[in-house]
């Protein structure tokens, strides 16, 4: 057995989700935020049969889609500008995905 962790952009995120469940995947959905750009993603948790993997990745990569975003400028009044504080164009979504193996799983 295999743990997917996923995170996907919050814009993706509810395709992502009724495309797993509706291909027989349990998902547990936690509201996660990035470090980076501070904006909100999803974070998916799916318990996943080895020969099973495959198809979970493809549907995850199938509808998490690429962006670009404008970041704003971080200067502040009288501190004079730096070359950084200007706006510059983003990637953002995507996703991202890690697999575990799991050692014992334990339903109650």
């Amino acid at each position: 057995m295999k743990l997917l962790i996923a995170i996907v952009n919050n814009d993706d995120s509810a395709v992502v989700s009724s495309s797993l469940t509706k291909e027989g995947f349990t998902v547990t959905k936690l509201s996660t935020t990035g470090g980076f750009l501070m904006v909100g993603n999803t974070t998916f948790l799916i318990g996943a049969e080895e020969e099973s993997v495959s198809k979970a990745k493809a549907i995850i990569k199938e509808h998490s889609q690429k962006r670009t975003k404008t970041t704003t400028s971080t200067s502040g009044f009288g501190t004079g500008l730096r070359e950084d504080d200007f706006a510059k164009e983003i990637a953002i979504g995507g996703a991202i995905v890690f697999t575990l193996d799991v050692e014992d799983v334990d339903k109650y």
